[in-house]
């Protein structure tokens, strides 16, 4: 079994963290909306949710209350995962650990895979509530771009070690 090694430091580690149980927020008021077409009212779960039918309401309302729930409930699966490997940088009595202290957080297969589509649905997440549709949207001299841009750079960086 491949297994590998991400290299990150505490400051980020907690900043990632930190993202992640937003996430985790959202997904979880996703599915306890009253209904799947509840929760698809907010934008960001639609794009995490998102409908072969996009022209034919009555068919996407169907095929969302069919399959929103496992779709969320998986992405909530990967997030505590990717919760759980971030842990050991909140370990009791690192308080005063070197922010700047890089910690090696091992990824098998599985756990790269929970990585990659947790971090590529926080980056949906963020596009969505930045306006962001395609790199033409990009505004350089907004500073909440780097959140969206530092997820990018983690996420290049976990492809291309599994590749």
């Amino acid at each position: 079994m491949t297994t590998t090694v991400l290299t990150i430091s505490r400051l980020e580690a907690r900043h990632l963290a930190d993202l992640v149980a937003q996430f985790s927020e959202l997904l979880e008021n996703a599915t306890s909306a009253a209904d799947a077409a509840e929760a698809a009212d907010d934008p960001a779960v639609a794009r995490l949710t998102p409908t072969p039918y996009p022209d034919d309401d009555e068919a996407a309302a169907d095929f969302r209350s069919a399959t929103s729930g496992d779709l969320l409930g998986r992405r909530s699966s990967d997030a505590l995962r990717v919760l759980a490997d971030l842990a050991p940088a909140f370990a009791e009595g690192d308080d005063t650990a070197d922010p700047d202290d890089t910690l090696p957080i091992e990824l098998d297969a599985d756990a790269g895979w929970a990585w990659m589509r947790t971090l590529t649905a926080i980056r949906l997440v963020i596009a969505t509530r930045l306006g962001i549709a395609d790199d033409d949207d990009r505004q350089d001299d907004d500073e909440r771009y780097a959140v969206y841009d530092w997820i990018g750079f983690r996420l290049d960086g976990i492809v291309n070690a599994l590749a």
